[in-house]
C-alpha cells in the first residue's frame, strides 16, 4: 500500500513550507521516525521523520518549492517487494496531487503532535493569502480587494511576496495610491544581474539570504522602527557564582546528565525581578500595555542558519533544575534543527547571552512584540576595590559581568530600567544555591 507524506503544519500560525533538502531519494528504504527531508518555514528550518516504515515511491514536491501545509509532497511504498521505478521522472510540485490506481492511505507527518488540517483559505474564502502576504498587505494599507486582483506566481496561482511587491513597485508612480509603508520592514529583492555587474566573481561571492536570514532581518528592521530603544548597563560581581559552580558542575552533569552552565542562573534570576516589575515581561498593543500573567523566556541560541530564539514557556512555574533541563533540551534540539516552530512563538521577554563569544558589552535589539531583552557578557576577572564593613578600601580580583537591558522607552522609563537590573544584580550577587543542588 502507498501511503501519502503531507507537508505537516508545524506551528498555529504555519500556512505553508519550503522543502529545502530530501534526504531520502527514491527507492530508499525508510525505518519509521527516521528523517526524510528538511523544510523551511517563516519560523524555524526542521528535520521531518517518516511518519511509516517502508520505501520512497515517489516523490511530489521538488526541493526549494512552497507549497501549502496539508499537500502531498510524496509517497512512502509500505510493501518493501513492490517494486518501485528509481528512474521515474520526479513529478512536478502541485497543489492538485492525482490520484494514485494503487490503495493509498494517508498518514500525517505529526513533528509536535498536531494534526494537519485542510488547507487554509485566504480572507475572502476563496483564495490562499500566507501569513506573509497578509502582514505586508497590511503594513502596506492594502485590502483583501486589493489583493484579489494581484496576478499570482505561486502554486494553483497563489500570490507571493514578490507578487506583492511587484504591485506595489508598479503603483508607487501613482500619487496617494499607496500608504507609506510602516516601520519599512519589508528586505526588497536585489537584481541578481547588477550585482553580478557591479562584484564581479573574480573578487566577490554573491549569496542568496536564506528564508530564516530574511526573516530575521524583517523582524530587526521593524523592532527598530517601531520601538525606541534605550540601554542601561550594570557590572555584577559573579565571584560566588563562578566559584558555587567551579565547585559543583561534575556532582550536576553526573546527576544530570548535561553540563551546569551559567544560563539557569541568569534564567532563574531574570524570572525572579520579572515577577517584581512586570511591566518588563508586558507588551504594547497601540495605546495600551498587555500585562502577560506567564512568563515564557527567550533564550537566543546560535543554530547552523543564524540565531534562533526558543522560548521555555511557564518558565515562572519551573525551579532552577527545571529551568536548567528545559534550555539544555531547547538548545539541544535547536542546534539539531528538532526544534518546533511553536517553541519560538509567544515569548514574552528574551536572553541574549553573547558572552559565550567572548562579548563584553553588546546593546541587543528587542525581540518584537516584547518591550525589553536582556544582553549578557562575558565574565573576566578584573582588579576591584573592596570595601569592607568598617569603611576600609582593598584591591581584589573578581570575575565580573556586565549586564545589558535594552528597552522600549514608550513604556519603560530609565527609573525602572536601572531598578530592574539593580534587582537581577542582586539576585545573582546574593543567589540561593540551595535551590541547585
Amino acid at each position: 500500500m502507498q501511503v501519502e507524506v503531507v507537508m505537516p503544519k508545524m506551528g498555529e500560525s504555519i500556512q505553508e513550507g519550503k522543502i529545502l533538502r530530501w534526504i531520502k531519494k527514491v527507492g530508499d528504504k525508510i525505518q519509521r521516525d527516521e528523517t526524510i527531508l528538511e523544510i523551511s518555514t517563516d519560523k524555524v528550518d526542521s528535520e521531518i521523520p517518516s511518519p511509516i516504515a517502508g520505501v520512497l515511491a515517489k516523490i511530489i514536491v521538488q526541493e526549494q518549492d512552497t507549497v501549502p501545509v496539508g499537500t502531498v509532497i510524496a509517497y512512502v511504498e509500505t510493501d518493501v517487494t513492490a517494486r518501485i521505478d528509481s528512474a521515474s521522472p520526479v513529478q512536478a510540485s502541485s497543489h492538485h496531487v492525482a490520484v494514485n490506481p494503487e490503495p493509498v492511505q494517508t498518514v500525517t507527518i505529526q513533528p509536535n503532535a498536531h494534526t494537519v488540517p485542510s488547507v487554509p483559505k485566504g480572507n475572502n474564502g476563496s483564495r490562499f493569502y500566507s501569513p506573509l502576504v497578509r502582514t505586508i498587505a497590511k503594513n502596506e494599507g492594502l485590502s483583501i480587494d486589493d489583493l484579489a486582483v494581484i496576478s499570482g506566481s505561486g502554486t494553483a496561482g497563489r500570490v507571493t511576496k514578490s507578487d506583492v511587491l511587484s504591485y506595489l513597485k508598479g503603483r508607487s508612480a501613482q500619487p496617494l495610491s499607496v500608504p507609506a509603508p510602516r516601520g519599512g520592514s519589508a528586505i526588497q529583492k536585489a537584481d541578481l544581474g547588477e550585482l553580478q555587474k557591479r562584484y564581479p566573481a573574480t573578487g566577490y561571492r554573491i549569496q542568496q539570504m536564506d528564508n530564516v536570514q530574511q526573516k530575521m532581518a524583517e523582524h530587526m528592521l521593524r523592532s527598530v522602527a517601531t520601538s525606541p530603544h534605550v540601554a542601561a548597563v550594570d557590572e555584577v560581581d559573579m565571584t560566588s557564582l563562578v566559584n558555587f559552580r567551579s565547585r559543583t558542575s561534575e556532582s550536576f552533569e553526573k546527576r544530570e546528565g548535561f553540563k551546569l552552565t551559567y544560563t539557569p542562573f541568569f534564567a532563574s534570576a531574570v524570572v525572579q525581578a520579572l515577577k517584581d516589575f512586570p511591566i518588563v515581561n508586558s507588551s504594547i498593543e497601540g495605546d495600551k500595555i498587555i500585562f502577560k500573567h506567564s512568563i515564557n523566556l527567550g533564550i537566543a541560541v546560535a543554530s547552523p542558519t543564524g540565531l534562533i530564539v526558543p522560548n521555555i514557556q511557564r518558565a515562572d512555574e519551573k525551579n532552577f533544575i527545571g529551568l536548567a533541563r528545559a534550555i539544555s533540551d531547547l538548545s539541544n534540539r535547536t542546534r539539531n534543527k528538532k526544534l518546533l516552530p511553536d517553541e519560538i512563538q509567544g515569548g514574552t521577554f528574551t536572553i541574549s547571552n553573547y558572552g559565550v563569544f567572548g562579548t563584553i558589552i553588546g546593546t541587543p535589539i528587542i525581540n518584537q512584540p516584547q518591550v525589553a531583552i536582556l544582553g549578557i557578557g562575558a565574565i573576566k576577572k578584573r582588579p576591584v576595590v573592596l570595601t569592607d564593613q568598617d569603611g576600609n578600601d582593598s584591591i581584589g580580583i573578581r570575575s565580573i559581568m556586565y549586564l545589558t537591558l535594552s528597552f522600549d522607552h514608550r513604556i519603560i522609563d530609565g527609573a525602572v530600567g536601572g531598578q530592574f537590573l539593580a534587582r537581577l544584580k542582586w539576585i545573582l550577587e546574593n543567589f540561593e544555591f540551595n535551590k541547585v543542588l
